[in-house]
């Protein structure tokens, strides 16, 4: 057969193999396979879909498909997830017949809109900044805090735990009993868990307040501390890391002591498959989870080791050198050195857009994580901002993909909200990059 001929073939037979699914489908009482087809498609195609003609469009409207994308971004990004509930359109999400389909089509790019401006607010550094002073009556300065979307749970110099509304700022609860100053805490829905100074570990009724139980182990002060899943790692000035069972608030047990580092050990990371400690003798170690078997040591650091975030193949730790590193657990190598900094690097988190610091000279920075994994990046592209507004050294932050809360010497707490800020904001921050 000719090229010619098969050119005919071609004409005859194509036609005959092209079909309109989206069209046919539903004429054949495949309504749910059509609306199926046509989920999977993104918001720029969907668009597309929707001008072919009349019956892509009754389909995709009357299979509620941009709801239903807006539903998978809920469930798979939590920014998404968080902006349904701060804005309250979450409501009419996961459930038929609240709101007709264009409904949705116009919500989606308000939100596209929503999550560009917060991603300018972090690039640029406007926020709402709200305070809270602590007012402590004698020894200045919150050690520690966690935050949730109803509280914030703050240890401070002055031995007490104090617990704040997050709407009104107003102190809610003084839980007392420690003899020395609260350095570290957690929390969960049941307990709150808070080491000292005073070289104990106490337990606490999340909801009551009431102190429940009380662990003796440390002959120093309890630097830091970490729980999950029936698993407790506590480390001290003492030298030692301390892994402790579970069972409940009322039964702790202890598990094994790990020792090998030379100075204090000033904190604690793990998951199911390591602990890793870093310490005032400049090294991070790693740890099997289930073994307790020690595996190798990070060395890098020219100075002590204050703080540390691992999550999982990746390190990232700060130092009285003033720098930050990026480690590969598994490898042991340095990935990364960020500098920036002029005093010690106290506290550090990272998700998976952004690493936020603070340090003894008062700033806040927010670096750039995907850019600082890329070798090719230059170093002074990394970080986004610098943020000034504590007057003393910050001691503990902690953000999410809206806010910044962050505690320090000078006995505040501050909430850096990038979601929230108006035009008299923007134009008032005063930040240095």
């Amino acid at each position: 057969m000719c090229h010619y001929q098969h050119g005919q073939v071609n004409n005859v037979l194509k036609p005959m193999l092209q079909r309109d699914f989206v069209s046919v489908l539903p004429q054949r009482g495949l309504t749910h396979v059509a609306e199926t087809i046509l989920s999977f498609l993104d918001a720029k195609s969907l668009c597309s879909a929707e001008s072919v003609c009349h019956e892509w469009y009754r389909v995709i409207q009357e299979g509620h498909i941009w709801r239903r994308l807006i539903e998978r971004n809920v469930r798979t990004d939590s920014l998404w997830k968080g902006l349904s509930e701060r804005r309250g359109w979450g409501q009419y999400l996961f459930k038929r017949g609240s709101q007709k389909d264009s409904y949705y089509h116009q919500l989606y790019p308000r939100i596209v809109a929503d999550i560009e401006k917060i991603e300018d607010n972090w690039r640029r550094g406007n926020f709402h900044l709200d305070k809270i002073q602590c007012r402590s009556d004698n020894s200045k300065g919150v050690y520690c805090l966690q935050y949730d979307d109803e509280k914030i749970v703050s240890g401070l110099r002055d031995n007490t735990i104090k617990l704040w509304d997050r709407k009104t700022l107003e102190n809610t609860k003084v839980l007392t009993g420690h003899t020395g100053s609260v350095l570290c805490l957690q929390y969960d829905n049941n307990v709150i868990i808070t080491g000292s100074s005073d070289s104990t570990v106490r337990v606490w009724d999340v909801k009551t307040g009431e102190a429940i139980n009380t662990l003796v182990h440390h002959c120093e002060a309890v630097l830091h501390l970490r729980f999950d899943n029936g698993l407790m790692v506590t480390c001290s000035k003492d030298r030692s890391i301390a892994v402790w069972d579970m069972i409940s608030a009322r039964e702790i047990n202890m598990r094994r002591v790990l020792v090998g580092h030379r100075a204090a050990v000033n904190v604690v990371d793990f998951d199911d498959k390591y602990i890793v400690s870093a310490s005032g003798d400049r090294t991070i170690k790693v740890w099997v989870t289930s073994s307790c078997e020690f595996v190798r040591t990070l060395n890098g650091h020219k100075r002590g080791i204050a703080c540390l975030q691992y999550r999982d193949s990746l390190v990232v730790s700060g130092s009285s050198d003033n720098t930050i590193r990026l480690w590969d657990i598994e490898s042991g190598a340095c990935l990364r050195i960020l500098e920036g900094h002029e005093e010690l690097v106290r506290c550090i988190r990272f998700d998976n857009k952004r690493i936020v610091s603070g340090a003894y000279d008062g700033k806040i920075k927010v670096w750039d994580l995907q850019a600082a994994l890329d070798q090719r990046s230059p170093p002074h592209n990394l970080c986004i901002q610098t943020l000034m507004k504590h007057t003393g050294r910050v001691f503990r932050l902690q953000f999410d993909e809206f806010q910044i809360v962050s505690s320090s010497h000078d006995d505040s707490i501050l909430i850096w909200d990038f979601l929230n800020v108006s035009d008299m904001n923007e134009n008032r921050n005063n930040l240095v990059v």
